[in-house]
C-alpha cells in the first residue's frame, strides 16, 4: 500500500542554465526513471546535495547546469523512500527494450491521485528525491 502524505517546502534542481528562467517546468525528455507515454515529471531532490548526485549520472553531458530552489505544496504526495525497488539503475534495463520497472511505482501512485512521490537516492539512501507529477504544485523561490 502506498502512503499519502502532504509536502510543503522546498526542492532542489540542478537543471539547465536555458531554463533557470522557468524551473518548474517538467522534464523535456520523453521518457524517466518516473515518466512515459507522454506523462508530465518535473524531478526535484530535498537537498541541494541530492540534487547533485540525483543528475551525476548526466553531468559528463557538456550541458551547464545552475543549482535553483523551487517550492513544492503539495497535499497528495506518495512516500515511496525507502522502497529500493524504485530506486535501481532503469536505464540499462531500458536500454534492451525492456520497460522499466520503476514506472509501475509511478503508475501506481498516478492512479492514486497523487501530486507527487518521494523515493530514497539509489546511490545515497540518506538522500530523498522527489517527482513531481503536478507541476502546479511548484512555484518559484524568491
Amino acid at each position: 500500500m502506498i502512503a499519502l502524505i502532504s509536502f510543503d517546502g522546498p526542492v532542489w534542481r540542478l537543471i539547465p542554465e536555458a531554463l533557470v528562467a522557468t524551473p518548474c517546468e517538467p522534464a523535456k525528455a520523453p521518457e524517466g526513471r518516473f515518466h512515459h507515454s507522454g506523462q508530465i515529471a518535473a524531478y526535484a531532490s530535498l537537498t541541494a546535495e541530492g540534487a547533485h548526485v540525483a543528475i551525476k549520472r548526466y553531468i559528463e553531458d557538456g550541458v551547464k547546469r545552475e543549482l535553483v530552489s523551487v517550492w513544492l505544496k503539495a497535499d497528495r504526495v506518495a512516500d515511496q523512500r525507502g522502497n529500493k525497488l524504485a530506486s535501481i539503475v532503469w536505464q540499462d534495463m531500458r536500454a534492451t527494450g525492456a520497460l522499466s520497472p520503476t514506472w509501475a511505482w509511478s503508475d501506481a501512485a498516478r492512479e492514486l491521485g497523487a501530486q507527487a512521490m518521494l523515493y530514497s537516492s539509489r546511490s545515497r539512501p540518506d538522500l530523498d528525491h522527489v517527482v513531481v507529477f503536478d507541476p502546479r504544485c511548484l512555484t518559484t523561490v524568491g
